[in-house]
């Protein structure tokens, strides 16, 4: 059963969160950068108990900063310390950029749009 959940958050970030078994899929819409960063990390904390794939969905990211590339690596962090994946997904052309531009492509899983 695939649970659903939608969280706007204060900031220009939209989280859509769907649960389905031990993996966590979230759509984020919006801006990923320093106001959005905290709350998508306090969000992770909370959500990551039981989760072994976490799948964030990045159709709708418009922009990617170093605060927002800080929580991926934290998120990513937190999936392998408990034997987990981290997937990044539907990456935009211009998101893809700053992922090969620093690295992170080489690090992460990540898929183009």
């Amino acid at each position: 059963m695939v649970k659903k959940e939608t969280f706007n958050l204060e900031s220009n970030l939209k989280l859509e969160k769907h649960t389905e078994g031990e993996t966590l899929t979230i759509d984020l819409t919006g801006r990923l950068d320093t106001a959005t960063a905290p709350e998508l990390e306090g969000k992770l904390n909370g959500w990551l108990e039981g989760v072994s794939t976490l799948i964030l969905d990045f159709k709708e990211i418009e922009y990617l900063s170093s605060a927002g590339l800080r929580v991926l690596l934290f998120a990513h962090k937190q999936m392998m310390g408990r034997g987990g994946q981290l997937h990044i997904k539907n990456v935009q052309e211009m998101v893809m950029e700053v992922f090969e531009m620093t690295g992170f492509f080489d690090v992460l899983s990540i898929e183009g749009a």
